[in-house]
């Protein structure tokens, strides 16, 4: 794996994501993941695993999406677990991941969850 830069705060995940995303780099999308993540990804699936959330994520980029920062939502942290997360610029549904904090003191997601859909079933965030 590259030596890529690690994420010191939870909060730092986020940049991270769209940084490495929209150079087009799955790799290292897959490397802000722990090796047995799991991401609620497509919608109504799990992909379970850092080799399958790269795998994923080889079939995203390829379409060349462009993301963009959303302001994250304040961070609940105890005991090097957290929970982060970010609501969508349309304002619907939300984003939020668990993430834990490793021995060398950076911290790798471990459940994602991307989108939400609304209670009423109307439109994803």
């Amino acid at each position: 794996m590259n030596a890529y830069e690690k994420a010191m705060r939870p909060e730092d995940l986020t940049r991270l994501f769209v940084e490495r995303s929209n150079a087009g780099d799955a790799a290292g999308v897959a490397a802000l993941y722990e090796e047995d993540a799991v991401m609620a990804y497509p919608p109504g699936q799990l992909t379970v695993g850092r080799a399958a959330i790269q795998a994923l994520w080889e079939r995203v980029l390829a379409h060349r999406p462009q993301f963009t920062p959303e302001p994250p939502l304040p961070t609940l942290a105890a005991d090097g677990i957290a929970l982060t997360a970010t609501p969508p610029k349309d304002g619907a549904g939300a984003r939020a991941q668990v993430v834990r904090q490793q021995p060398d003191g950076s911290w790798l997601r471990l459940l994602d969850q991307p989108e939400f859909q609304r209670p009423d079933g109307e439109g994803e965030g």
